[in-house]
């Protein structure tokens, strides 16, 4: 039997690894549906997943943050903030560059999204920078001792609002921020969920099944719409009750993720997870790439067209994160380097790629 300490990172990775296939498969079916104006059975799989696909992901970044919350203002600044902004930083210059520069042949245009940058979340990288920003605002609520359950009510209440101000920072941070910090005052309970799931592997099949049902209903109950490049929910984007779908979604994956720990032909999985932000901040360049160049050879028909396309998107980054390991060149670009460290902040004792606490 897998030791405890062990199943418990296991399935945080596995989880890892189902939001990042979420997360590109989402991508590909907009930009196919876009390019072909047909829809395909991944906007179906999306459609089903849209309660939870992100705020997972935000639950799952903040499961560890109880672990480093109580470091030095500067120890923890440099893992938690600085080590997502530089990230953030150097990828956003490389999508702007190739993007803009480079294919839009637009180096104004490209020098203006650099300065909206700095305050407007960029792209797919938003998540990086909100992780980012999430990570400072949990240290000052930390720090002037905010009680969890006052948070977790005014986020909440932000979330229902259906804030829209103009500013994509402003309304992500009221959209999400109420998952992430659920994830760090909730971890404790949902590592226990996730160590009964993995020992109660009939009741967690039967628990996941009334969740797949349930929010199936209320995603493509009355008000669903499925174009090629967007999704309405039903009764599932009804405040409160949008909430409520994300928080059970998320969980969901949790347990699934420690039913899949117990299988050995899932480590792949497991593997993918570890890396899964490698794959975050670098597939929507080889993601496009590959799209237009599909295209161009005929490849049209829009479930070949996305699966192909996905398959790219995830395995181009991962060979380059490979290839810059083996040679040592552009390391930088998945794992940080001495420089970009807060001066006297503690090191890691390892070189560490892309963030996984």
């Amino acid at each position: 039997m897998m030791e405890i300490g062990t199943r418990r990172l296991a399935w945080v990775d596995m989880a890892k690894g189902l939001s990042i296939f979420l997360v590109v498969i989402m991508y590909c079916a907009a930009s196919v549906g876009e390019d072909t104006g047909q829809t395909g059975f991944l906007h179906w799989t999306i459609a089903f997943a849209m309660p939870f696909r992100m705020p997972e992901f935000f639950l799952l970044s903040g499961l560890f943050l109880g672990q480093v919350i109580d470091r030095p203002w500067k120890a923890y600044a440099d893992r938690r903030v600085v080590h997502y902004f530089y990230f953030y930083a150097l990828w956003a210059i490389i999508h702007i560059l190739f993007k803009e520069a480079l294919v839009g042949r637009d180096p104004g245009g490209a020098g203006a999204s650099l300065a909206w940058a700095v305050v407007e979340p960029y792209g797919v990288l938003w998540f990086i920078y909100m992780l980012a920003l999430f990570g400072l605002v949990s240290k000052i609520l930390h720090e002037v001792t905010a009680p969890h359950w006052v948070v977790l009510t005014v986020a909440a209440i932000l979330q229902m609002g259906s804030i829209h101000t103009g500013s994509y920072l402003v309304d992500q941070f009221a959209e999400y921020f109420v998952y992430f910090y659920a994830g760090s005052v909730f971890a404790r309970q949902l590592f226990r969920l996730a160590d009964w799931a993995a020992d109660h592997v009939l009741a967690a099949l039967g628990a996941l099944t009334v969740w797949a049902i349930v929010n199936a209903m209320m995603v493509f109950s009355p008000g669903f719409r499925l174009d090629p490049v967007h999704i309405e929910m039903g009764w599932g984007a009804l405040p409160g009750l949008h909430l409520i779908l994300a928080l059970a979604g998320a969980t969901a994956i949790c347990v699934t993720a420690a039913l899949l720990a117990r299988l050995p032909a899932m480590d792949w999985l497991r593997w993918l997870g570890s890396k899964s932000l490698v794959v975050y901040v670098a597939f929507v360049l080889p993601m496009g790439i590959a799209r237009i160049l599909l295209l161009r050879l005929g490849v049209d028909e829009p479930n070949m067209l996305s699966l192909l396309t996905m398959l790219v998107a995830i395995t181009a980054p991962l060979a380059l994160w490979w290839i810059t390991e083996r040679l040592g060149i552009g390391k930088f670009l998945f794992t940080r380097p001495g420089w970009a460290h807060l001066p006297g902040a503690r090191r890691q004792t390892s070189s560490k790629t892309v963030p996984a606490e």
